[in-house]
Order: structure tokens, then sequence, then C-alpha cells
């Protein structure tokens, strides 16, 4: 309960007064609001990004006050709230890093990848955008039985590396290695390479499947980074497929980027977490984009997708 702003612990009838023994070992009193939200603030300026689950645990308090904590921290605008926690408050031209990104909707972006790597048959070749979505599909790519007969390229330093790594192993246990392809450029704040360099070597080539991640999405602008560098070399991921697959967790409705790089009515599926709001639906319906909702993953080496319409 509160008293005059102070919070009291009480667990019990109240007593005429502490017993000598629980004089000697007084309980912890609870952190104020504004210890907690300093916390909060802390981790977000240290990663540019805190869960709920997370801060319940390091505190030991409830969930409901953590997110309680949070929409003050947003009120504020010290904050950005997302779907499962919060980030640094920021213009639409700020880029959150990598690692910062990459501990946020974990289940939800494996569930993405293993629903997306399922659209892949033997002897395709991709392209693939940076981000930490679109490492959890080159994760699942390296799962699949087919992928020695594969051909991706991409502009992610992470997702080459596991690809790398993936066909280095292949290899040593002589079965079939994916062809990997890492173009050239500069990194940007979340491990992508950008520049004339990729853009160049991405004009010359043709696959059947694009993988995009974005910061954001809208039915009006479609998918958004707010980086300028990456839109362009975005564009050309998506000019060298004859099929471009968004991937995107529940967080990204409605997120702003300061660029567009890729219409809805170009993207031809959707892969996400949760199915969006009635309006966003019904514009992917108009635009011919397949939406496909990942369910839960039942086990580690299985997975099934709902397709909708």
């Amino acid at each position: 309960m509160a008293f005059l702003g102070v919070e009291v612990w009480q667990t019990g009838p109240m007593q005429p007064g502490p017993s000598a023994s629980a004089v000697g070992s007084p309980r912890p009193a609870p952190m104020l609001a504004r210890q907690r939200q300093e916390h909060i603030l802390e981790r977000v300026a240290a990663t540019g990004g805190v869960r709920v689950a997370d801060v319940v645990e390091e505190l030991g308090i409830s969930e409901m006050t953590v997110r309680r904590d949070i929409t003050e921290l947003v009120t504020q605008g010290l904050v950005e709230r997302v779907h499962g926690g919060a980030v640094a408050a920021g213009p639409t031209s700020m880029e959150p890093r990598f690692t910062a990104k990459s501990t946020l909707h974990l289940d939800a972006k494996r569930r993405i990848g293993a629903a997306t790597a399922a659209l892949l048959r033997p002897g395709d070749a991709l392209a693939l955008s940076a981000g930490t979505t679109t490492l959890a599909v080159a994760q699942a790519l390296t799962t699949l039985p087919h992928l020695g007969t594969l051909t991706v390229i991409t502009n992610s330093l992470p997702a080459a590396q596991l690809l790398f790594d993936a066909a280095d192993a292949a290899r040593a246990e002589s079965r079939d290695a994916p062809t990997v392809l890492l173009t050239g450029g500069e990194r940007t704040p979340s491990n992508a390479l950008v520049g004339l360099p990729a853009i160049d070597m991405l004009r010359a080539l043709r696959v059947e499947w694009v993988v995009l991640g974005a910061h954001g999405f809208t039915p009006e602008a479609g998918l958004m980074t707010p980086n300028l560098q990456e839109a362009a070399v975005n564009q050309a991921l998506l000019a060298s497929g004859r099929t471009a697959v968004a991937v995107l967790d529940a967080s990204k409705w409605g997120i702003l980027g300061l660029r567009s790089f890729c219409p809805t009515r170009d993207i031809g599926v959707l892969v996400t977490d949760s199915r969006p709001d009635a309006r966003t639906t019904a514009a992917l319906d108009e635009s011919g984009t397949t939406l496909i909702v990942a369910d839960p993953l039942p086990a580690p080496d299985n997975h099934t997708t709902r397709r909708t319409s």
C-alpha cells in the first residue's frame, strides 16, 4: 500500500512492535518508481532496448509494475514501447545497433525464420537483407536437408558468417555445401554492408527469392529503414529477385523509418508471428500479398505454418 507517497510492504496483521530477531534482519525496502525507471533507462542506454521479462527478473517486481513504469517513460518521451519491452526514443532517422535488436522477440524471429526457410526448394537462389530477423532466416536455412543445393547472396555480415560456418561444416563431413556470396561495402550499425560496391554487385544478379527485413511497416509506406544507404541496397536486392518475402515480427507494425524501400504492392509474401489488424490485412489482400502467420515451434526440428488470406 502507499502512504504519503511512500510504498509500505505488509504481509500480515499489524503488530505492536518488531521482535528482537526482526530488528536484526530487516526486510529490504522496495524500490521507488524513480529508481525502477532509472534502471530501465540504464538498460536501454547500454543496449538500445530492454525486455519486460528481464526487468521482472532483475528487480523482482511484477510485470504490471514494469509496464506501468515503461508507460511513464514513454509519456516523458524517454523511451518507445515495442512488443515485449522498450527501446531508446529517437527520430525516424535513428538506427538501432544490431546488438540492441538481437535480444528482442527471439521466439517470434525463430518462428518467422523457420516458416520462411520452408518456402525454399532444392537448387533455389535467394538474396538476404541485413537484420536480426533475416539472421533467424539464415539460421533456419542451415537446418534444411537441401542446404547444400542453395545459393545465398547477402549484405549481412552475421548471416554470411553463419552460412560460411555451415558450409565449412558440410565440407568437413563430405557433404554438399551452399554457395554463399557476401557483397562488399561499408558497414552500418546493423552490421549491413552498403554503398556502391554492394549495389553494383547486386545489379548483375538474379535470384528466385529476396528476403527483406525492415525497421517498420505501414500499408501506405511499405517496408522502411532509418538508414538511407541501407534503403538503396535493399532496393537493389528487391530488383534482383522474382519474389519478395518480407519478414516482420509484430513489433514492426506501424513503426516508421526515414525511407521506404519496398511498397506493399511489391511484397509477394509477408511472414510474421501475429496476424496484423484488419486494415493491414485488407491492404495486403488488395496487393495480392500472401500472408503467412508462423505457428509456434512444437519442437526444434519441426515446424508448421498457417497460411491466411
